[in-house]
């Protein structure tokens, strides 16, 4: 009896991903509040930011789950917000244990270096600490935390749309050279060889020496 011949599988052919939708702006950032009328007073009477939507709700729409807050949201210049949730309880996020203070936070944009300077005065005329005015070569900054812990900085750029492009046409390469050398790093510390955290290959900041300056 002749051996019948299996028909091969078809696989239906992969369908192409659409492409990127064009992603425009920031809409918000959201963190946790520990109190709405303490974060309003600083965002909207000392930042000037406009107090613009509140939503309020017992449940989570995208988990479902049962957790009352009041979300409130800032408006900026370009129509992009920042956001908070009060849940309620006088409760602040907690910092992350494994992160220095100044490594997460959110940078605004003003328009000029004298912006900027009147902006740390008027944080400074309510007992707001204020680190700067900080020299980053293509822009300038001044830093200081919200009433939640939240860390925050105001930027005036220095550098044009050309100036940029020119440092986009390298961002790749760099980025590329760090991952390879992270990659050894990994085999080095997973063998015994790496004792410390990987050092850049270069560095852009010599003039701050051992300081942060991010």
């Amino acid at each position: 009896m002749a051996a019948q011949m299996t028909a091969p599988t078809l696989r239906p052919a992969t369908s192409p991903l659409p492409p990127p939708a064009a992603v425009q702006q920031l809409h918000h950032y959201a963190y946790r509040a520990k109190d709405a009328e303490e974060t309003r007073h600083f965002y909207e009477d000392i930042l000037g930011l406009p107090l613009y939507h509140i939503i309020q709700s017992d449940y989570v729409p995208s988990t479902g789950e049962y957790c009352p807050y009041t979300h409130f949201f800032f408006r900026l210049q370009d129509g992009s917000f920042i956001a908070f949730f009060d849940l309620g309880n006088d409760e602040a996020a907690l910092p992350s244990p494994n992160t220095p203070l100044w490594v997460n936070h959110i940078s605004f944009r003003v328009d000029t270096v004298a912006d900027l300077e009147a902006m740390k005065a008027r944080l400074e005329a309510d007992g707001i600490e204020v680190l700067g005015v900080t020299d980053h070569h293509i822009f300038k900054s001044i830093y200081f935390f919200d009433p939640n812990g939240v860390r925050l900085e105001l930027t005036a750029q220095l550098a044009d749309e050309f100036q940029m492009l020119e440092e986009s046409k390298t961002a790749h390469a760099r980025l590329a050279e760090w991952t390879a050398r992270k990659q050894q790093w990994r085999k080095d510390k997973a063998a015994g060889i790496a004792a410390e955290a990987l050092k850049p290959q270069q560095n852009d900041r010599p003039e701050f020496g051992g300081k942060a300056t991010a």
